[in-house]
């Protein structure tokens, strides 16, 4: 990086750290209200929409299902991979060529 550039960066970073004080000593309440965290939320909330919201349920149920899904390829997928690996280890160990397998 350029020494000019680097200069400006520098200057613009400690700009916005004073206009950023400025404002929280100005505009309190806007400030806080910009940098509050949510408070907790109920563990059961997305359970009662799910109950209660019929399009709401519908598109759960219907990622669950893709989910679902997804994770019974996955496994089939590796449960296949490793069922193919035994057969080469049985392979190996009935014909004794111990030079393939590395």
């Amino acid at each position: 990086m350029s020494r000019p550039l680097a200069r400006l960066r520098v200057r613009l970073v400690l700009a916005l750290g004073a206009a950023e004080i400025r404002a929280r000593l100005r505009l309190p309440r806007l400030m806080w209200a910009l940098t509050r965290r949510p408070g907790p939320t109920s563990p059961f909330a997305e359970l009662v929409r799910i109950e209660s919201d019929p399009t709401y349920r519908a598109l759960f149920c219907a990622e669950l299902d893709a989910a679902l899904e997804d994770r019974l390829a996955t496994r089939t997928a590796v449960v296949d991979e490793i069922e193919a690996a035994a057969e080469r280890l049985k392979a190996l160990i009935r014909h004794g060529d111990h030079g393939r397998a590395a």
